[in-house]
This record gives C-alpha cells, structure tokens and sequence, in this order.
C-alpha cells in the first residue's frame, strides 16, 4: 500500500465514521411523547379525582366539546381544567383532534404555570424548543415537580402491581378497566394491554390510572389462586372477578388432579411455567379473626399469608374479603402451606343457628373485665388447654387476668346439667345476677378478659325481646318485634363487629339488649311462633332498625348521611292507615305539627309523642364551644318528616353547622335539662335529646345576657324502621305481625330464613 492510499484510510475512515453519526443523529426518532388527553387527565388528577370530574362534567352549566364527542374519555379531564381556568378553549381548542395530538413543550410550560405559578419560568424552553413535542420523560419529570407542590396529602400513590386482565382477555369487562392483584382500575387513555401477565408500577389517584412508570418484570407468580378444570387439557385460574384459561403441559401433571385447589402459578411472557399446589386443609369452629392471624378450635391461632385469599365455593363463585369469615361458625376450610394460612374457603351456607355475645360490665361501661365470678345451680365445666375441670353445685369459680388456666388465651365454661344456666355473680342487670344458656367463654386481651356468651340463635332471642318490648305488650307485637330482632342478629352476626374478639355483638344498645330482664312466657312464645323468620327485600335480609316511638311520623335511611336508595324499604311513613308522607320541609310547617299534641298517629296516646324543655346559651355552651357566645340556634336542613338534619348555631366568633341526627340529639341536650312530657311527667337526668324531631323557639335575652331557647320534640329513638310503641297500637287493633312488619318497611316478605342468598 502507497502512502497516499494509506493516509487516504486514515483520514476517510474517521470522516465515514462522523459520516455515519450525523446520519444517524439526523434520522433517530424523537423520544416518545405524550397525548394532551393524557397529559390533561393527569393534570386534573392533581386537583381532584375522576369522580368528581365526572361530577363537574354533568353538573357544568357551560359545554366545552361539541355532542358528537361529549362520549370520549378525555371530555371531562379538559372540561374540569377549561372550567378552572387552567385551560384556554382558545388556545386549546376542545376538540379531537386536539386531545389525541402530543403536548408540546410550550403547552406544558404554559399549563405547569396555571397549575402552580412560578413552576412555569423553572421549566421555561425557549422559542426554539417551544414547538417541539415535549418527551414523555420530561412531561413526567415535569408532573412530579407539580405533584409536590399540588398533592400535599399523598391522595396520589404509586403501587406495584400484577396486571391479569384488560378488555381484551376478559369477557364482559368494562371498558377502560385494569384487573390487578391490587384490585381493579380505569386506565383511560393508556396503552396496558400488552403488558397483561407483567409486574407495573404504577400512578394512582382512587381507582384511576395516571401514568405506567415502569414495566417491572415479565414474569409473575400469582399466589393462592383457585384452580377448576377447563375444556380439554386446559385448566382454569381465577384471579378476582376474571376467569383464565390456561393448557397444561404433561411436565406439569394432570388437569383433573389440579381441580379445585389452591395454587401458586408462575408464567414468563404469559406462558405457564410451574404450578403450586396447596392441598393440606383444616376446619373447624372459628375463634376470632384479627388482621394478621385466624384462631381456629383445635389448631391455635395461625398467621395469615401475606396473599391470603377468601374464596365462596357454594352456590356462584366469588373472591370474598377477610371479613367475610365468620366467628363462631365452622363452615369454612382453611388451607395451609408453611404453617400460614394461604386461603379460606367458604364451603357451606350461613345458616344463623347461634351467635356470641360480649358481656359487657355492670352499667354496661366496658366489654374488659378486671375479674370474673362464676357459679351454676348444676355445677361448671371448666376446659382450658388439654384439661377439663368440674366445679361443684353453687360453688363460685373466680378468675382474673393472672390465672395460670388462661396461659392457652381462653376457658370454656358450661353447665354441668344440659338445660342449666351459668350465672355471672360479678356483674349486674336490672334484674339482679345474670345467668346466661350456652357456653361462657372466658379470654384474656391486653385490656382485661372478655366474657363471650355462645348461645343458640333462638335462645338469644328470648333474652332479646323482653329487654327491648315490655312483656306486657300484645303478642303480636311482641312476635313483630321478634321477627326485627332476628333479622337485625342475622345482619349483625355477618358484619363482623367484633370479630378480633372473637364475637358478634355486645349485649348493650349498641346492638340490641341482651338478658337485661327476665324472660316472660309470652316473649318466649313470641319467638317460638315465628321461629326461623326474617324480613327479606328482593331475596336479601333487611336492615330492621327499630325505635321506641314516633312523633307521628318515620323518616328514611338517610338520616345518617348514606344515601336512601342503599335503604328502599326505609322509606319512612305518616303513622295513620292510610301511611303518605306529609310535607314538613319548612320549618314553620313542622312547628305547627310538633306543637300538635293530638294530631291523629298510632304513637299519640303514648307520653313521650310530644314533649318539651329549654335550654340556655350558656348550658349548651358546655358542649358547643367553636362559636363563643351563642346568638341563635335554627334548623336548616329536615329529612323526611320533619326530622333535623343540620342545624346552623351563630355565635359570637363565628357560626357553625350541627350535621346528623345523632349529632343535633347530642349537642342541643346536656345534663341540666328538664324534659315535660305529654301527659305532664317530667324526665331528668337524660343528657341527649329523646329525638331530633325538634322546632327551636328563640325566647330572647335576659337582663343577664342569657338566651333561651324553647325546644317543640317527639318521640323517641332515631326514627327509622318500626316504632315499638306504634306496633302496639296497631296490635291492639288487631293487626296481625306481618300486617305491623309491611307498614313499616316497604316491599318487604316474611320469610324463613333458608330462603337467604348471602
């Protein structure tokens, strides 16, 4: 080679390879950018969730998109924004066209600036850069700046999850919806479907998708998933409410040995890889759930896998939550791998034959004891651990929180004589010493012992009825008032109050009275002739609230703040035959009404159908001390029937509103009030107003700056549901429990209780 030619290579090659860089540079893609929809829907997401742009968007008196595409996913994200004047229709039109185009640099400075101001000028491009589509990198390294300044209170999260499911492999699926082992999402706007079988991290606000920050991995294990048979050699997984079907390789095994199991199964690509399967399973009488561990008769407690699963095997298969296994019931299996809980298997139907009651102490003050005495006429039955003791006739046994018989956590205490009671000597109810059917058990709890009554439904029932219906009542208002308890049991027993505890109610009025007064003849027969029956709506047991006596008027299921339709059979009602519902919006209608102590209602013969007090600024300043001095007192919202629901209180620095029911009672009574009642008794001692049916009178100032104020009220109780003392009324007309049970709740049939679909 001539020295020409070589330095002809060695001056060419670095110019080809430049050559090659510049061609390059020149030709390589812009990074990927970002849609203004998505951009926008992200945006609004920093200021608000999807529900309240959905919110805004039917509510908004001025429409931004033409109706052609009022439809599209993106019309309420760039209305909420055009609204709050963080966009411009006439920079940014409200079209298609521009919501599916990229964002620029100039428009995300521009929008940056709206959003928090001073943001913009730390983000400014310049003319040059302007124009350009921003980077779907820089967009998001944008949004985290604003993130900061604009979600203070981490309504925002990132989460990990494992995305099984889209529309596109799910039947049925509503659009836009994400299937994720975290739950289920709305992902407008963004592309998944080609990441189903990934681990995602992702950007949340609520249940809506912001933004996929990063493809994870691509091989997943799905824990403790139910496994059925398919068609062919194909098995099914259940992941949720998605349903996949997956061929089975012979390495694997066989289809039909996988049926009906819990399994891990791990998948690269969406290809299956490897199958676990969980096969040991254990059941038996469920002692208490608690957020980390189940304790199970006979095995102990046992900690919860950290993708432990609740699945419903009868009847249509659901996922279920934790709180959904019932304490003191059996009718669950529970499957274990390395000594965890992996999944919990409802296998039969709920069928409501017992419940446990936490007793609470004297005056009914706590459900932890310091101490317990207990005796029975027979003798008792102690079980701890492994040992099994008898205790003489009469003779006390008394245990407390240092026992050595509580090292295992708990005693079973029972009869020795079937039919005999165990009486509870270390506390009191109104009837002196109570005894107890069932079994007694005893726990120890960081704050005390417990004491859990187990007792058949029905026997429970006996104990009920008496404590919240005078024997005295006519039979069949007693049987109505059975039939509420029953089915307000049922619901109680499956909402799982005190299930860490290992219970279901307490024996209190927070749930219904329990063994507070003896048992009558009559109360036990009212319970017997309608054994089994509870009050059902469209196939689903009722909430049966129930009260003691109307005002001449019941009111909805709204008064709590819920919403009425989640209450149709709470309709509330006129307490005369012909039912209707009166307009008693305004305050003066109501007053007229209340001031009415004869105005014609099953209730008016009763004492406490109207009644009256007053009380003064400086009483009711006690309790309500946000306003200073109080000027003035009004209701400004009423429910059906005139019940109050907001109260606006004005005082000297300021004003404030009372909301809810049980709030107006509370505030607006206090512990010097002098209640006058119908039939001229008076009743002290009674801290609360009987009921929020109330009409307030302002009497003035006194020459010691004192205002007082007259309270009109009737009733007593919250209103909803049956009246007690209406039931009775109509009893004594001879109206039958069922004729009693359909005036109060709406469309609803008596039925047994087997005709249930949890």
């Amino acid at each position: 080679m001539n020295k020409k030619t070589f330095y002809g290579f060695v001056v060419g090659i670095p110019l080809l390879v430049l050559l090659l860089i510049v061609i390059i540079l020149v030709n390589e893609p812009e990074p990927g950018g970002i849609s203004r929809g998505l951009a926008y829907k992200s945006a609004a997401l920093l200021l608000t969730d999807r529900e309240s742009c959905e919110k805004a968007l039917t509510d908004q008196k001025q429409e931004y998109f033409s109706g052609a595409e009022k439809s599209n996913w993106y019309v309420k994200y760039m209305s909420y924004l055009y609204a709050g004047n963080y966009l411009n229709t006439d920079e940014v039109p409200a079209k298609k066209e521009t919501a599916e185009g990229l964002l620029t640099y100039k428009e995300a400075e521009e929008l940056a600036e709206a959003l928090v101001p001073g943001s913009g000028k730390t983000f400014h491009v310049g003319k040059k850069k302007g124009n350009k589509q921003i980077s779907a990198d820089d967009w998001w390294n944008l949004y985290e700046q604003l993130r900061k300044s604009l979600d203070g209170e981490g309504k925002i999260k990132e989460l990990n999850v494992l995305l099984y499911g889209t529309p596109t492999n799910v039947n049925d699926a509503l659009p836009w919806t994400a299937y994720t082992s975290q739950g289920n999402y709305q992902f407008e706007g963004i592309s998944l479907d080609s990441y189903i079988d990934w681990e995602l991290k992702i950007l949340v606000r609520g249940n809506e998708i912001i933004a996929m920050k990063e493809a994870v991995t691509d091989t997943v294990t799905y824990k403790n998933v139910w496994l059925t048979t398919g068609e062919g050699k194909n098995f099914i997984v259940h992941l949720g409410l998605v349903e996949r079907s997956f061929p089975l390789e012979a390495s694997l095994g066989q289809a039909d040995n996988f049926a009906n199991n819990v399994a891990d199964i791990t998948l690269k690509k969406g290809n299956l890889q490897k199958v676990t399967l969980k096969k040991k399973r254990i059941s038996g009488k469920v002692l208490a759930v608690k957020e980390d561990s189940i304790e199970i008769e006979g095995y102990g407690s046992l900690k919860l896998d950290k993708d432990m699963k609740v699945y419903r095997l009868y009847g249509q298969f659901e996922e279920k939550a934790i709180s959904d296994i019932l304490v003191g019931y059996d009718i669950q299996d529970f499957v274990v791998a390395q000594g965890k809980i992996c999944a919990a298997l409802l296998v039969r139907e709920f069928d409501a034959k017992s419940i446990r009651v936490l007793l609470m102490n004297t005056n009914f003050q706590s459900v932890f004891h310091s101490s317990v005495t207990l005796s029975a006429a027979s003798g008792l039955t102690l079980t701890y651990g492994e040992e099994k003791v008898e205790i003489p006739a009469k003779a006390e046994v008394v245990i407390d929180t240092s026992d050595e018989r509580l090292k295992d956590g708990r005693i079973v205490v029972s009869p020795l004589e079937k039919g005999d009671a165990v009486s509870v000597n270390s506390i009191s109810r109104s009837y002196g010493t109570p005894s107890y059917g069932g079994t007694i058990e005893i726990r120890k709890e960081g704050d005390g012992l417990l004491l859990i009554n187990e007792i058949y439904l029905e026997d429970y029932l006996a104990k009920v009825v008496p404590s919240e219906m005078p024997d005295s009542y006519e039979k069949e208002a007693l049987k109505a008032q059975a039939v509420c308890a029953r089915t307000y049991a049922y619901r109680q027993i499956q909402s799982n109050t005190y299930s860490k505890y290992g219970a279901h109610v307490d024996d209190s009025t927070r749930f219904q009275v329990y063994n507070n007064l003896p048992t009558a003849a009559k109360t036990q027969e009212a319970v017997r002739e309608t054994y089994g029956k509870l009050l059902f709506y469209q196939e689903t047991p009722i909430e049966a609230f129930y009260f003691s006596t109307s005002s001449g008027h019941t009111t909805d299921g709204s008064i709590w703040g819920g919403n009425p339709a989640q209450y149709p059979y709470l309709d509330g009602t006129l307490m005369q035959d012909n039912k209707g519902i009166l307009n008693l919006s305004t305050n003066s209608d109501f007053e007229t009404f209340i001031k009415n102590k004869d105005y014609p209602s099953y209730d008016s013969t009763f004492p406490m159908y109207r009644w009256e007090t007053s009380v003064t600024n400086r009483q009711l300043e006690e309790e309500i001390t946000e306003v200073g001095s109080i000027l003035n007192i009004t209701v400004i919202e009423r429910g059906v029937g005139g019940i109050a629901k907001k109260i606006r209180v004005e005082g000297s620095d300021g004003v404030m509103t009372i909301n809810g029911e049980g709030q107006v009672r509370a505030k607006m009574g206090n512990k010097y009030m002098v209640l006058t009642k119908k039939d001229g008794n008076v009743m002290k001692n009674f801290d609360s107003l009987p009921s929020a049916y109330i009409a307030i009178v302002n009497q003035g100032v006194d020459d010691k700056n004192v205002t007082t104020f007259h309270i009109y009220g009737g009733g007593f109780g919250h209103g909803v549901g049956m009246s007690q003392n209406g039931a009775q009324a109509m009893a004594k007309e001879g109206k039958s429990f069922e004729d009693i049970l359909k005036f109060f709740y709406n469309g609803v049939e008596v039925q047994e209780v087997d005709h249930t679909k949890s």
